[in-house]
């Protein structure tokens, strides 16, 4: 038995491995990370330098001791210049020459009206713009508001809102969180679809080109189903593998390099926290072996007992409606993981590898409760690869219109 599934898996593996296909999407996965996160840090790094150079202006006396240490929280190189009747020509022209990125004018109707001039070469970007403009405007509302003794500091960051917890939360749309776990929930559930559908095509080109009646011949059909979703779930492992570790490279490679480039973007510092760590990806790992498993299994019984590719678009419309359900939760889950319907829903073995995920990377899945959806979709396994095998030895054979439902439930009672 062994030696005819492990022929079967091989044979999977190596002739997906191989293909141009895969090499592409494997090494186009990492390339296009790289041309999205550092390729920019490099061009920015290049330019920010001198733009990162300014000097402060300041007319009124008063602002420039609480705007400097803003503007070099955002990563500017700041510098006080005193008023003159011809600063701005001279300032203007040491600008021209490139010997500094761009200086800063404040004047009386900057206490008045929060409106500063910023002489340069080029525009400042959007989030260099919003850092300078803060920069004043705040300046400007604490020296108005110190005059009246009201506390600058607390009024000019918008007041505070404590929030006192009476159970543990989600994560909402504002979290870092939020995005962590929706990003790998939702690659979570394209890996798992993307392979099981594999499955199924692998089988029904077998099937079409008559391949498999030599197969067959010399092993048990669910010797071969086995074999098949073995070798597809190695291809995807392997993928991944390679997708997660560069993923992990770039990022922690990228982040650096944009803090450098850009001071402004200082908050992506924090983003390193919310990153999944080796128990999260071991959760990941084991979701999608199970989940993986569970549909493979569904989709290989599909493309046994269907002829033609338009057969098995109407044939596998109830296993994507297992496939998509749980994805039209998943926000839902991810904000409330601990309500009575994220529990329930997310321990449905058919629903545990996406919304038992969801409400693990948000932190709102006890141990016991992730530990009784493996078992529990361990026996959907068993279930699900007995009545797809059924379906599979009698279908694969089988040529002429798509069977329904009664005679799929004569094969499996008589397999």
């Amino acid at each position: 038995m062994m030696r005819n599934v492990w022929a079967v898996v091989r044979r999977e593996y190596l002739q997906r491995v191989r293909s141009k296909w895969f090499i592409f999407s494997t090494v186009g996965g990492p390339l296009l990370m790289i041309g999205m996160m550092v390729i920019p840090g490099l061009i920015a790094s290049r330019s920010a330098e001198a733009e990162r150079v300014i000097a402060v202006v300041d007319r009124t006396g008063v602002l420039a001791e609480r705007v400097l240490p803003r503007l070099e929280d955002a990563g500017y190189e700041v510098s006080r210049e005193a008023w003159t009747e011809d600063v701005v020509s001279t300032l203007a022209q040491v600008v021209t020459d490139e010997k500094l990125g761009g200086f800063l004018l404040l004047d009386d109707s900057t206490l008045v009206t929060g409106q500063a001039v910023f002489y340069s070469m080029s525009r400042p970007s959007g989030l260099q713009g919003v850092a300078i403009r803060s920069a004043v405007s705040r300046s400007a509302l604490e020296a108005l508001l110190d005059d009246r003794g009201v506390d600058a500091g607390a009024m000019a960051s918008g007041g505070d809102l404590r929030v006192e917890l009476l159970a543990t939360d989600g994560a909402g749309f504002e979290d870092p969180q939020f995005l962590v776990a929706y990003l790998g929930t939702a690659f979570l559930y394209f890996v798992i679809f993307f392979y099981s559908v594999a499955v199924m095509r692998a089988t029904l080109e077998e099937k079409t080109s008559r391949v498999v009646e030599v197969i067959i011949s010399s092993m048990k059909p669910w010797h071969l189903m086995l074999g098949k979703i073995l070798g597809v779930g190695a291809v995807g492992l392997t993928q991944m593998a390679v997708w997660v570790t560069s993923g992990v490279l770039i990022v922690s490679s990228a982040i650096p390099m944009l803090l450098t480039a850009r001071p402004e973007l200082a908050g992506m510092e924090q983003i390193r926290q919310y990153l999944p760590g080796l128990g999260l990806l071991s959760l990941f790992l084991g979701f999608f072996v199970f989940g993986y498993f569970i549909y493979s299994a569904l989709y290989a019984a599909v493309g046994a007992m269907c002829n033609t590719e338009e057969e098995t678009q109407q044939a596998q419309f109830p296993i994507m409606f297992l496939v998509i359900t749980p994805v039209l939760f998943m926000i839902q889950v991810i904000q409330s993981p601990n309500s009575t319907f994220a529990v329930t829903m997310s321990l449905i073995p058919f629903f545990s590898p996406i919304l038992m995920f969801a409400r693990a990377s948000v932190g709102g899945a006890p141990a016991w409760q992730v530990a009784l959806s493996f078992a529990l979709m361990a026996a959907a396994v068993v279930a699900v690869a007995w009545m797809a095998g059924r379906i599979y030895k009698v279908g694969i054979l089988m040529a002429g219109k798509r069977p329904t439902l009664p005679e799929l439930w004569r094969w499996v009672r008589e397999a």
